[in-house]
């Protein structure tokens, strides 16, 4: 079998092992390589353009709601994370640090930004005097970096992409409403744009980010069952406020601390729609998030080929300036079905088929991956139907997976029927639980189950706990997590 069909064909099948189809589809798809530093990766163009895309349409969300763009330092002193307990012990098993540079021991050690919650809180103690500063709404595009002993390309790697919030209010009830606005904007934007249906909720004291007062997150389901952190939001309180002295004159003249808020999502989420909705074939990338989202493929006979091609061409610009991604593969040592096998592992939501007898015609054959459909239309309507067929497999795709995030979730009420159901099946489970951290503990141990969040909209209301009996205080959502 020759290198170019193997690029083809060889995936292991899902239902055989998940994680190695993962492995064989990101690379086989050209979307990552590994790098020679342990954990991390390369993000290859088609990888890369998932991200922008996602980078894209989530700054168009931010800015919607007031927040700007700004950028911080990498390397942040270690005496910042001591002045805030919770949150250096939180991260202190995964900071790097740099101790010399330019031949010198440094003075003071320089971790390598994990997450940039104490760098904004020594910068806004500087920017912040009066009510009149705030709110402070400030974004940041940046890499991070987290020495995990566990990877995964995309979902869990030790440097990776991300966005990152940090605002500062007046009130508690200010710096809550914008906690809450922006797990509202991931919701809508992993559900409107990649097709991937989330379940909103609460962290439990255990899950809670470093320092936080309250973390929220979303939390989506892949195909081999296991969970998805896919995005969270944090109010912080007062206390980076506290530690970084943050301080204003409120609209009595009186000193008061900020409350602040921080929440982000990584290039975890172009992990997290691969596994959500790709197949045995490869990719099955949603269309407002794929590079390509028509591939343009003109077959017939030689002597045909370039009145076919100059046709090709003349769609493919009326398309293109309708805003819709498109190529163009008029490869001729590459014969027609390999094409569509290449482009249907790659992702692409939409191949248009163009031979001698459609250009007669006046029409094109269409041709869904999620699907297989295949919808011949005149093209002289190229362009709606086009976009309507792409709006049509973003809600299939979305459908599918709540579906199937529906099918592989289960209510009990012991511990005994997550162990069968865990065991027997894959998924979510909803339970109650009383609140004890002992309880969640045990459900861990014995499950290798976590907590994922208090759904703010549980399919139902449990009574007890599942695993002591006592009255429960929250109905949870327990699954394994990558």
């Amino acid at each position: 079998m020759s290198k170019d069909k193997q690029f083809v064909t060889e995936i292991t099948p899902q239902s055989e092992d998940f994680s190695r189809w993962y492995i064989d589809v990101i690379k086989k798809a050209e979307l990552m390589d590994y790098s020679p530093v342990r954990g991390c990766i390369v993000f290859r163009p088609e990888g890369y353009e998932l991200w922008e895309n996602i980078q894209r349409d989530l700054d168009r969300r931010f800015k919607e709601t007031g927040h700007r763009n700004a950028y911080f330092p990498l390397f942040i002193p270690e005496s910042f994370f001591q002045k805030e307990k919770e949150h250096v012990e939180g991260f202190n098993p995964e900071l790097p640090w740099v101790t010399e540079a330019a031949g010198e021991k440094l003075e003071e050690r320089l971790a390598i930004r994990p997450t940039s919650e104490t760098m904004f809180g020594h910068m806004y103690s500087k920017w912040i005097q009066s009510y009149r500063d705030l709110p402070l709404l400030i974004n940041q595009w940046a890499n991070v970096v987290r020495w995990e002993k566990r990877t995964m390309p995309f979902l869990r790697t030790s440097e990776f992409l991300w966005q990152e919030g940090h605002t500062a209010h007046e009130t508690e009830e200010e710096a809550r409403q914008e906690t809450m606005q922006m797990l509202d904007v991931y919701t809508q934007f992993v559900e409107e744009f990649l097709a991937i249906p989330v379940i909103k909720g609460e962290k439990t004291p255990s899950e809670r980010f470093a320092g936080a007062v309250d973390t929220y997150s979303i939390e989506a389901m892949m195909k081999d069952g296991k969970a998805v952190q896919a995005g969270t939001s944090h109010y912080l309180g007062t206390k980076f406020a506290v530690a970084f002295d943050i301080k204003f004159l409120d609209r009595e003249n009186t000193l008061q601390f900020a409350h602040t808020t921080s929440w982000g999502v990584s290039t975890r989420l172009i992990g997290a729609l691969i596994m959500v909705h790709g197949d045995d074939r490869g990719l099955a990338l949603p269309p407002k998030v794929a590079p390509t989202q028509v591939i343009m493929i003109p077959i017939g006979p030689a002597k045909m080929r370039e009145q076919v091609v100059g046709r090709v061409d003349e769609l493919h610009a009326e398309l293109k300036k309708a805003g819709v991604r498109v190529r163009v593969d008029d490869r001729a040592d590459v014969s027609p079905g390999w094409k569509f096998n290449e482009y249907e592992m790659r992702g692409v939501p939409l191949r248009l088929e163009l031979g001698p007898r459609d250009m007669e015609n006046g029409q094109v054959v269409l041709v869904s991956r999620i699907t297989g459909e295949k919808r011949v239309v005149l093209q002289s309507n190229l362009v709606a139907e086009v976009e309507a067929m792409l709006e049509e497999t973003h809600h299939e795709m979305f459908n599918r997976a709540k579906q199937f995030r529906q099918d592989n979730s289960r209510s009990v009420d012991t511990l005994d029927e997550m162990k069968s159901f865990l065991e027997e099946q894959r998924g979510f489970v909803e339970a109650g639980w009383c609140g004890s951290a002992a309880c969640e503990k045990q459900v861990k141990e014995e499950t290798g189950a976590t907590s994922r969040n208090i759904p703010f909209e549980p399919t139902v209301h449990k009574e007890t706990c599942l695993v002591c009996g006592d009255p429960a205080k929250h109905t949870v959502v327990f699954a394994r997590a990558y």
